[in-house]
């Protein structure tokens, strides 16, 4: 039987002793390959299409180019090229941070904490090469109930009159935070049978994972 491929991890930092450290944690497991860094956003932009990470931990305030505008130029400059877009996880200070928020509505897959314990971050990577968020829907909201309530709305797209009546009750209960577990408690269905209908919904509206569920009902007043 054939090893899996490792999967491919960059690392954009403007701090060299941070990066090291970095290098040595993903250098240490099997299944990971560090096959990029850079120093600031604008070199991650050119790091990203020649090394084409699978997930990239960004760092955001960093000098000459942010971590914010460096994610929508990478995943941009991915969708240009028809190649597969990379996973994004945010390293930031703050727990509650505006430049998280800002950049998980770039498409950033979520943030961690520069100073969570190492057996975290190693998750977090692999959790979001899997397709899933790294940070819970609750935190989300919690986040976009503190930067974003001012922020003008949109209309939702047409593709969201394509929900059925029970797909808009699961969007309606991810957008509030809730796990699979509470919402097939309060809808009286299987844990699986919640799966299969937010997949459908990920998929009718054309989002990645729950984390940009919380974001486009923030974004198009969706979340009462």
């Amino acid at each position: 039987m054939s090893a899996q491929p490792s999967i491919r991890v960059a690392l954009v930092d403007d701090q060299a002793l941070f990066r090291a450290g970095i290098r040595m944690l993903v250098s240490s497991q099997p299944d990971l390959e560090l096959v990029g860094e850079a120093a600031d956003g604008a070199e991650s932009v050119t790091m990203a299409a020649v090394a084409e990470p699978d997930v990239i931990l960004m760092d955001i305030r960093m000098p000459v180019m942010n971590g914010i505008e460096a994610t929508q130029r990478i995943l941009a400059a991915a969708d240009a090229r028809g190649a597969s877009r990379p996973r994004i996880i945010v390293l930031t200070t703050f727990d509650l941070d505006e430049a998280a928020a800002r950049a998980i509505q770039s498409g950033a897959s979520g943030f961690v904490l520069k100073d969570a314990e190492p057996g975290f971050l190693l998750a977090a990577i692999r959790m979001v090469h899997s397709g899933s968020a790294v940070i819970a829907p609750s935190a989300t909201r919690e986040l976009f109930e503190r930067f974003t309530a001012a922020s003008p709305t949109t209309p939702p797209p047409p593709a969201f009159e394509t929900l059925t009546t029970r797909e808009r009750a699961i969007f309606a209960q991810v957008a509030r935070g809730l796990s699979n577990a509470e919402i097939a408690a309060d809808e009286f269905v299987s844990e699986a049978t919640v799966k299969t209908h937010l997949s459908r919904v990920l998929g009718k509206l054309g989002l990645r994972d729950r984390v940009q569920l919380v974001v486009f009902a923030y974004e198009h007043g969706l979340t009462t």
